[in-house]
Protein backbone atom coordinates (compact mmCIF):
# COMPACT_ATOMS: atom_id res chain seq x y z
CA UNK A 1 0.00 0.00 0.00
CA UNK A 2 1.29 3.64 -0.99
CA UNK A 3 0.18 6.69 -0.89
CA UNK A 4 -0.49 6.82 -4.40
CA UNK A 5 -3.27 3.84 -3.76
CA UNK A 6 -4.94 5.95 -1.43
CA UNK A 7 -4.70 8.98 -3.56
CA UNK A 8 -6.27 6.76 -6.60
CA UNK A 9 -8.79 5.62 -5.17
CA UNK A 10 -10.00 8.81 -3.61
CA UNK A 11 -10.08 10.31 -7.09
CA UNK A 12 -12.15 7.53 -7.71
CA UNK A 13 -14.79 7.78 -5.42
CA UNK A 14 -14.83 11.44 -5.96
CA UNK A 15 -16.10 10.79 -9.38
CA UNK A 16 -18.79 8.22 -8.27
CA UNK A 17 -20.30 10.58 -5.85
CA UNK A 18 -19.61 13.39 -8.24
CA UNK A 19 -22.37 11.15 -10.80
CA UNK A 20 -24.53 11.26 -8.11
CA UNK A 21 -24.61 14.90 -7.96
CA UNK A 22 -24.13 15.56 -4.27
CA UNK A 23 -22.45 19.11 -4.55
CA UNK A 24 -25.30 20.25 -6.17
CA UNK A 25 -28.56 18.52 -5.08
CA UNK A 26 -28.10 16.34 -2.07
CA UNK A 27 -27.04 19.20 0.25
CA UNK A 28 -28.86 21.85 -1.37
CA UNK A 29 -29.49 24.62 -0.46
CA UNK A 30 -26.56 23.89 2.46
CA UNK A 31 -22.94 23.10 2.68
CA UNK A 32 -21.81 19.64 3.45
CA UNK A 33 -20.50 21.28 7.10
CA UNK A 34 -24.32 22.33 7.87
CA UNK A 35 -26.13 19.02 6.53
CA UNK A 36 -23.64 17.05 8.83
CA UNK A 37 -24.90 19.18 11.65
CA UNK A 38 -28.74 18.96 10.93
CA UNK A 39 -27.53 15.13 11.08
CA UNK A 40 -26.28 15.51 14.18
CA UNK A 41 -29.42 17.52 16.06
CA UNK A 42 -31.75 14.84 14.10
CA UNK A 43 -30.10 12.09 15.87
CA UNK A 44 -28.88 13.71 19.30
CA UNK A 45 -32.41 14.94 20.65
CA UNK A 46 -30.40 16.54 23.78
CA UNK A 47 -27.36 18.12 22.82
CA UNK A 48 -25.56 21.63 22.87
CA UNK A 49 -22.85 23.44 21.18
CA UNK A 50 -19.77 21.85 23.18
CA UNK A 51 -21.48 18.58 22.28
CA UNK A 52 -21.64 19.05 18.59
CA UNK A 53 -18.06 20.68 19.01
CA UNK A 54 -16.61 17.41 20.01
CA UNK A 55 -18.55 15.12 17.94
CA UNK A 56 -17.75 16.99 15.03
CA UNK A 57 -14.63 18.60 15.17
CA UNK A 58 -15.79 21.87 14.39
CA UNK A 59 -14.09 25.11 14.98
CA UNK A 60 -16.22 27.09 17.73
CA UNK A 61 -16.85 30.11 15.64
CA UNK A 62 -17.81 28.19 12.60
CA UNK A 63 -20.01 26.22 14.50
CA UNK A 64 -21.60 29.37 16.40
CA UNK A 65 -21.88 30.76 12.96
CA UNK A 66 -24.08 27.83 11.70
CA UNK A 67 -26.31 27.94 14.49
CA UNK A 68 -27.00 31.12 13.96
CA UNK A 69 -28.30 30.75 10.55
CA UNK A 70 -30.23 27.50 11.32
CA UNK A 71 -31.79 29.86 14.09
CA UNK A 72 -32.89 32.61 11.86
CA UNK A 73 -34.40 30.57 9.06
CA UNK A 74 -36.42 28.67 12.39
CA UNK A 75 -34.80 25.51 11.62
CA UNK A 76 -33.72 25.49 15.84
CA UNK A 77 -34.36 26.62 19.24
CA UNK A 78 -32.17 26.95 22.01
CA UNK A 79 -33.08 26.41 25.80
CA UNK A 80 -31.17 26.23 28.81
CA UNK A 81 -29.58 22.41 29.62
CA UNK A 82 -31.17 20.16 31.57
CA UNK A 83 -27.84 18.98 32.87
CA UNK A 84 -26.42 22.32 32.92
CA UNK A 85 -28.10 25.32 33.10
CA UNK A 86 -24.48 27.00 32.31
CA UNK A 87 -24.92 25.36 28.71
CA UNK A 88 -28.09 25.23 26.06
CA UNK A 89 -29.58 22.94 24.93
CA UNK A 90 -30.24 22.73 20.47
CA UNK A 91 -33.21 20.87 19.34
CA UNK A 92 -34.74 21.47 16.06
CA UNK A 93 -38.16 22.62 15.20
CA UNK A 94 -40.76 21.25 13.38
CA UNK A 95 -39.67 22.91 10.12
CA UNK A 96 -35.79 21.73 10.84
CA UNK A 97 -36.98 18.04 11.44
CA UNK A 98 -39.03 17.89 7.93
CA UNK A 99 -35.38 19.50 6.40
CA UNK A 100 -33.24 16.93 8.06
CA UNK A 101 -35.71 14.47 6.88
CA UNK A 102 -35.74 15.70 3.44
CA UNK A 103 -31.35 15.72 2.94
CA UNK A 104 -32.15 11.82 4.79
CA UNK A 105 -34.73 10.99 1.74
CA UNK A 106 -32.38 12.62 -0.73
CA UNK A 107 -29.14 10.92 0.94
CA UNK A 108 -30.89 7.23 1.01
CA UNK A 109 -32.22 7.56 -2.61
CA UNK A 110 -28.67 8.61 -4.33
CA UNK A 111 -26.80 5.57 -1.96
CA UNK A 112 -29.74 3.70 -3.26
CA UNK A 113 -29.22 4.44 -6.81
CA UNK A 114 -25.70 3.54 -6.69
CA UNK A 115 -26.05 0.22 -4.85
CA UNK A 116 -28.64 -0.92 -7.57
CA UNK A 117 -25.89 -0.58 -10.00
CA UNK A 118 -24.13 -3.36 -8.06
CA UNK A 119 -24.91 -7.12 -8.05
CA UNK A 120 -26.67 -8.68 -5.28
CA UNK A 121 -23.87 -11.42 -5.01
CA UNK A 122 -21.35 -8.70 -4.86
CA UNK A 123 -23.18 -6.65 -2.26
CA UNK A 124 -21.67 -8.64 0.72
CA UNK A 125 -18.16 -8.10 -0.61
CA UNK A 126 -18.63 -4.89 -0.79
CA UNK A 127 -19.96 -4.34 2.75
CA UNK A 128 -17.28 -6.28 3.99
CA UNK A 129 -14.57 -4.02 1.86
CA UNK A 130 -16.22 -0.92 3.10
CA UNK A 131 -16.22 -1.85 6.41
CA UNK A 132 -12.83 -2.92 6.51
CA UNK A 133 -11.74 0.63 5.08
CA UNK A 134 -13.53 2.20 7.75
CA UNK A 135 -12.05 -0.01 10.56
CA UNK A 136 -8.36 -0.09 9.82
CA UNK A 137 -8.54 3.66 8.51
CA UNK A 138 -10.10 4.24 12.58
CA UNK A 139 -7.88 2.76 14.60
CA UNK A 140 -5.81 3.85 17.24
CA UNK A 141 -4.10 2.24 19.74
CA UNK A 142 -7.90 0.78 21.42
CA UNK A 143 -8.19 -0.38 18.31
CA UNK A 144 -11.52 0.57 16.26
CA UNK A 145 -14.33 2.21 17.83
CA UNK A 146 -17.53 2.74 17.01
CA UNK A 147 -19.42 6.00 16.82
CA UNK A 148 -23.00 6.73 16.93
CA UNK A 149 -22.35 8.52 13.58
CA UNK A 150 -21.87 4.55 12.00
CA UNK A 151 -25.16 3.97 13.23
CA UNK A 152 -28.03 3.34 10.58
CA UNK A 153 -31.57 2.77 10.52
CA UNK A 154 -33.32 1.50 8.34
CA UNK A 155 -36.34 -0.70 7.11
CA UNK A 156 -36.49 -4.31 7.68
CA UNK A 157 -35.05 -6.60 5.05
CA UNK A 158 -35.71 -10.46 4.84
CA UNK A 159 -34.71 -12.48 7.89
CA UNK A 160 -34.84 -9.36 10.43
CA UNK A 161 -38.29 -9.80 11.77
CA UNK A 162 -37.04 -13.13 12.37
CA UNK A 163 -34.10 -11.56 14.21
CA UNK A 164 -36.24 -9.26 16.40
CA UNK A 165 -37.96 -12.49 17.58
CA UNK A 166 -34.17 -14.77 17.93
CA UNK A 167 -32.18 -11.39 20.18
CA UNK A 168 -35.34 -10.30 22.23
CA UNK A 169 -35.42 -14.07 23.30
CA UNK A 170 -31.57 -14.85 24.10
CA UNK A 171 -31.08 -11.11 26.00
CA UNK A 172 -34.00 -11.65 28.01
CA UNK A 173 -32.91 -15.15 29.10
CA UNK A 174 -29.16 -13.91 29.41
CA UNK A 175 -29.87 -10.73 31.39
CA UNK A 176 -32.88 -11.12 33.41
CA UNK A 177 -33.76 -14.93 33.35
CA UNK A 178 -37.15 -14.25 31.05
CA UNK A 179 -38.32 -18.07 30.18
CA UNK A 180 -39.55 -18.85 26.69
CA UNK A 181 -43.04 -17.68 27.58
CA UNK A 182 -41.58 -14.00 26.78
CA UNK A 183 -40.16 -15.29 23.49
CA UNK A 184 -44.14 -16.53 22.38
CA UNK A 185 -45.02 -12.97 23.05
CA UNK A 186 -42.72 -11.47 21.01
CA UNK A 187 -43.23 -13.99 18.09
CA UNK A 188 -46.80 -13.12 18.30
CA UNK A 189 -46.35 -9.22 18.21
CA UNK A 190 -43.92 -9.68 14.90
CA UNK A 191 -46.02 -12.09 13.28
CA UNK A 192 -49.30 -9.75 13.78
CA UNK A 193 -47.13 -7.38 12.31
CA UNK A 194 -45.45 -9.32 9.27
CA UNK A 195 -49.33 -10.40 8.34
CA UNK A 196 -50.99 -7.38 8.44
CA UNK A 197 -49.89 -3.53 9.24
CA UNK A 198 -50.53 -0.18 7.34
CA UNK A 199 -47.12 1.15 5.88
CA UNK A 200 -48.54 4.18 6.16
CA UNK A 201 -49.16 4.35 9.96
CA UNK A 202 -46.88 1.23 11.46
CA UNK A 203 -43.39 0.99 11.12
CA UNK A 204 -40.23 -1.42 12.49
CA UNK A 205 -36.34 0.21 12.24
CA UNK A 206 -33.42 -1.69 11.92
CA UNK A 207 -30.11 -0.72 13.84
CA UNK A 208 -27.40 -1.26 11.79
CA UNK A 209 -24.00 -0.88 12.31
CA UNK A 210 -20.93 -2.36 9.97
CA UNK A 211 -23.67 -4.35 8.21
CA UNK A 212 -24.84 -5.78 11.20
CA UNK A 213 -28.48 -5.74 13.27
CA UNK A 214 -27.66 -4.00 16.53
CA UNK A 215 -31.24 -2.59 17.58
CA UNK A 216 -34.52 -2.41 16.79
CA UNK A 217 -38.12 -0.56 18.03
CA UNK A 218 -41.31 -0.87 16.37
CA UNK A 219 -44.38 1.74 16.25
CA UNK A 220 -47.72 0.30 15.40
CA UNK A 221 -51.58 1.42 16.03
CA UNK A 222 -52.87 1.05 19.89
CA UNK A 223 -56.09 0.36 20.48
CA UNK A 224 -57.20 3.45 21.90
CA UNK A 225 -58.17 6.26 19.18
CA UNK A 226 -55.52 8.73 17.88
CA UNK A 227 -52.18 6.55 19.48
CA UNK A 228 -49.59 4.78 18.95
CA UNK A 229 -47.77 1.91 20.59
CA UNK A 230 -43.70 1.53 20.88
CA UNK A 231 -43.00 -1.87 21.33
CA UNK A 232 -39.54 -4.18 21.34
CA UNK A 233 -36.61 -1.41 21.84
CA UNK A 234 -33.94 -3.67 22.44
CA UNK A 235 -29.82 -2.80 21.46
CA UNK A 236 -27.43 -5.42 21.35
CA UNK A 237 -24.52 -5.40 24.21
CA UNK A 238 -22.11 -4.58 22.24
CA UNK A 239 -23.22 -1.70 20.81
CA UNK A 240 -24.51 -0.20 23.83
CA UNK A 241 -22.75 3.25 24.88
CA UNK A 242 -23.44 4.75 20.97
CA UNK A 243 -27.17 6.47 21.54
CA UNK A 244 -28.72 3.78 19.62
CA UNK A 245 -31.90 3.78 21.87
CA UNK A 246 -32.05 7.28 21.72
CA UNK A 247 -31.86 7.38 18.36
CA UNK A 248 -34.70 4.46 17.44
CA UNK A 249 -36.77 6.07 20.03
CA UNK A 250 -36.50 9.19 18.57
CA UNK A 251 -37.64 7.70 14.77
CA UNK A 252 -40.63 6.57 16.42
CA UNK A 253 -41.44 10.12 18.36
CA UNK A 254 -40.72 12.11 14.89
CA UNK A 255 -42.72 9.36 13.35
CA UNK A 256 -45.52 9.17 14.98
CA UNK A 257 -46.13 12.68 15.48
CA UNK A 258 -45.75 13.05 11.34
CA UNK A 259 -48.21 10.55 10.78
CA UNK A 260 -50.89 12.40 12.82
CA UNK A 261 -51.08 10.27 16.13
CA UNK A 262 -52.29 12.55 19.19
CA UNK A 263 -50.54 10.04 21.57
CA UNK A 264 -47.20 7.81 22.16
CA UNK A 265 -47.31 4.54 24.74
CA UNK A 266 -45.68 1.79 25.71
CA UNK A 267 -45.59 -0.87 28.37
CA UNK A 268 -42.47 -1.70 30.01
CA UNK A 269 -40.94 -3.20 33.11
CA UNK A 270 -39.50 -1.17 36.21
CA UNK A 271 -36.38 -3.80 35.90
CA UNK A 272 -35.66 -2.13 32.92
CA UNK A 273 -34.03 1.06 34.27
CA UNK A 274 -31.78 1.90 31.13
CA UNK A 275 -34.53 1.89 29.22
CA UNK A 276 -37.03 3.69 31.29
CA UNK A 277 -34.13 6.52 31.22
CA UNK A 278 -34.25 6.65 27.26
CA UNK A 279 -38.21 7.14 27.60
CA UNK A 280 -38.05 9.67 30.16
CA UNK A 281 -35.25 12.07 28.39
CA UNK A 282 -37.72 11.50 25.63
CA UNK A 283 -40.89 13.27 27.81
CA UNK A 284 -42.66 10.30 28.76
CA UNK A 285 -44.51 10.21 31.74
CA UNK A 286 -45.04 7.25 33.61
CA UNK A 287 -49.14 6.75 33.93
CA UNK A 288 -49.91 3.50 35.56
CA UNK A 289 -47.65 0.54 37.22
CA UNK A 290 -49.03 -2.98 38.58
CA UNK A 291 -46.80 -6.14 39.64
CA UNK A 292 -47.56 -9.04 37.39
CA UNK A 293 -46.24 -12.91 37.22
CA UNK A 294 -44.65 -13.14 33.68
CA UNK A 295 -41.45 -14.93 31.87
CA UNK A 296 -40.85 -16.87 35.00
CA UNK A 297 -40.46 -13.86 36.96
CA UNK A 298 -41.91 -11.51 39.73
CA UNK A 299 -42.27 -8.36 37.86
CA UNK A 300 -43.55 -4.46 38.68
CA UNK A 301 -45.43 -3.59 34.62
CA UNK A 302 -45.33 0.24 33.79
CA UNK A 303 -47.49 2.20 31.16
CA UNK A 304 -45.73 5.35 29.33
CA UNK A 305 -47.39 7.85 27.39
CA UNK A 306 -46.20 10.69 25.73
CA UNK A 307 -48.35 13.71 24.22
CA UNK A 308 -47.36 14.17 20.63
CA UNK A 309 -48.26 17.66 20.34
CA UNK A 310 -47.95 18.98 24.14
CA UNK A 311 -44.32 17.56 23.93
CA UNK A 312 -41.34 19.75 22.93
CA UNK A 313 -39.41 16.80 22.06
Amino acid sequence: MTVQDIRAFNRFYTNVIGALDYSRHLYAPFTLTESRVLYELAHSPHTDAADLRAELSLDAGYLSRILNRFEQDGLIERAPSRRDPRRRQITLTARGRETAGLLAERADESVGALLATVPAADRPRLSEALHTVRTVLSQDTDGHRPRSEDVVLREPGPGDLGWIVQRNAALYAAEYDFNADYEGLVARIVADFAEDHDPHLERVWIAELDGRPVGCVMCVRDDAPGAARLRLLLVEPAARGLRIGDQLVSAVVEFARGVGYRDLVLWTNDILGAARRIYQRHGFVLVAEKPHRSFGQDLVGQDWRLDLHGSGE
